[in-house]
């Protein structure tokens, strides 16, 4: 039998099948709200008017907004939808804040796209409380998105540091950074290579001092920062130290340490600005019959799962994503109107990635 409506295009709404049942409307929206209360007779009345009907319940999306609340997150990016599943940090992070989301029963809502017109959209539409937003890449536009649906949201490595109104969870690049320069230098290293994040979002290449300093993404510019920093504190000369700017996968770091291998003098140390470019040219390094650490050592940034595992194992210096992840979920939940910066301190975990140079 064909689902009928009460006219011809018009849904059936609750209303209707509480007219087709005799009752009152209050009492069809117990039936499907607080079947206890309802007498089994007048349950199966109005059950039966509504099968007959073809009318599946009330609109969830309805009662949420009526409350004012709907007791979910969303998650987005300006990334492809596959960057919460592909990338190590992503990962994590995702598991730290379902676990937060899990404790206070709120669900997740996973925003992304692959233009910013359906990035649009989709912030939008989600139907949620409030957003993290994930600002690996794009971080403006997302902030920008985020800000005009007048929702709680808190910036994730928010890639820029010229908006201090927006609430926002992440390291001290520029400190982490410096640990794993210093780590590098006391083992004797004098012959770096740097292997970048993305700097803005035309490619993948060899780069400059320079260049990063105008880098769209504050991230890269603080963790250059730091390196160099540490470097010129031992007298090395950051004009002469290789930079290559890859878009974090395995072309462009291969890319890169094609490039850097190819040049006169060769590093015995590789700054690496993610776990996942390391773990890309722990890979290259494998393939090329280079060994880690007796012939070049090299330090992660991040402390995702994958770095304890690798062949060998990389010293990394560690953000506390999980911590990161709790604080954004409590920061949307208990919003209370205001919104704040926070920097949480990172450590370097020293494995068998690294150790003395072997000049």
């Amino acid at each position: 039998m064909a689902p009928l409506t009460s006219g011809k295009t018009r849904p059936v709404r609750l209303a209707d099948i509480a007219k087709a049942a005799g009752v009152s409307h209050g009492t069809a929206s117990n039936v499907f709200a607080r079947p206890e209360i309802v007498r089994e007779e007048v349950r199966e009345r109005v059950k039966a008017a509504a099968e007959a009907m073809g009318y599946g319940g009330p609109d969830p999306k309805g009662r949420l907004l009526r409350a004012g609340k709907v007791n979910a997150i969303g998650v987005a990016t300006a990334e492809p939808l596959s960057y919460f599943f592909d990338d190590p940090f992503a990962r994590v992070m995702m598991a730290s804040i379902s676990q937060a989301c899990d404790a206070t029963g709120a669900g997740i809502s996973l925003v992304s796209a692959a233009n910013n017109e359906q990035l649009a959209w989709n912030i939008q539409s989600a139907l949620v409380d409030g957003f993290i937003v994930f600002c690996v890449d794009g971080g403006s536009r997302l902030v920008e998105l985020a800000r005009e649906r007048k929702l709680p949201f808190v910036a994730l490595d928010l890639d820029s540091d010229d908006d201090e109104a927006v609430a926002a969870i992440g390291v001290d690049n520029i400190a982490g950074a410096g640990l794993a320069a210093r780590h590098l230098t006391e083992l004797g290293h004098r012959r770096f290579a740097v292997l970048a994040l993305p700097c803005a979002d035309d490619g993948f290449g060899p780069t400059t001092q320079a260049q990063v300093e105008l880098a769209l993404y504050s991230g890269t510019r603080d963790r250059l920062r730091g390196y160099f920093a540490e470097l010129a504190r031992v007298d090395i000369d950051v004009s002469k130290v290789p930079i290559y700017e890859t878009v974090n996968d395995e072309e462009s770091v291969w890319a890169g340490l094609d490039h850097i291998f190819a040049g006169a003098e060769t590093p015995t140390a590789i700054l690496a600005m993610s776990d996942r470019i390391a773990l890309h040219a722990l890979d290259w390094l494998r393939q090329h019959d280079i060994t880690v650490p007796g012939d070049v050592s090299i330090v992660g940034f991040d402390g995702v799962p994958e770095g304890a595992v690798s062949k060998p194992p990389l010293t990394t210096i560690v953000q506390p994503i999980a911590e990161m992840g709790r604080l954004a979920v409590k920061a949307i939940l208990e919003n209370d109107g205001t919104f704040s910066r926070q920097s949480l301190p990172v450590d370097l975990m020293v494995r068998a990635s690294s150790g003395p140079s072997p000049a």
